[in-house]
């Protein structure tokens, strides 16, 4: 018989990201910051291949990638919103986390499962940051989907691109929840 965990139930039931813009100081300290990236390199990973790893960017650092997002947004010619778009998601922040995808040359394990661990790796850094009562974020954007960007003020190596960048923080306010996918709509039953 199964034996079912009803608090992770509920939390997985009720769980829903903080918008990075709310969240604030004080954020987790390092020795805080250790579980939840222990969780969250506890996903499915083909082959144990670890085919990500963590940055753990802090407010200098994202005060500094701030500047080159500014600078690299113009180089490339970017409209004035878009750029500040992507430069406010890091100099408004105190903390993120970036989930590097890096690439594991293998016959075994094929490259979209990698790719997929990432994935896996970012969603259970958030849940693990929300779980241990901090607001948390997952974004992208155009600064980390450029490679300059990120070989400049990230170190990425060949292959390597950021799955996500995870925002954590202490939210300044608890925004509502948003609707929802209507499950009977998007699950077909199999039986034969």
């Amino acid at each position: 018989m199964p034996i079912p965990n009803p608090a992770a139930m509920e939390f997985l039931l009720t769980r829903r990201s903080r918008p990075a813009k709310i969240l604030t100081a004080p954020v987790p300290s390092r020795e805080e910051l250790l579980p939840i990236l222990t969780a969250a390199a506890r996903v499915p990973d083909h082959g144990k291949l670890e085919p990500w790893r963590f940055l753990v960017l802090e407010k200098q650092a994202l005060a500094r990638l701030a500047a080159l997002a500014r600078r690299r947004g113009a180089e490339m010619g970017l409209e004035p919103e878009r750029i500040e778009k992507g430069v406010l998601q890091l100099s408004e922040a105190d903390l993120a986390v970036a989930v590097v995808r890096v690439p594991r040359p293998t016959v075994k394990v094929p490259e979209i499962e990698q790719i997929l661990s990432a994935g896996a790796t970012c969603l259970t850094l958030l849940n693990a940051a929300l779980a241990s009562g901090w607001g948390a974020s997952w974004l992208t954007g155009w600064h980390v989907h450029d490679a300059e960007f990120c070989r400049e003020g990230l170190g990425l190596g060949a292959g390597e691109w950021v799955a996500g960048l995870i925002h954590i923080g202490t939210e300044t306010t608890t925004p509502p929840d948003r609707p929802r996918p209507d499950i009977a709509a998007i699950t077909t039953w199999v039986s034969e």
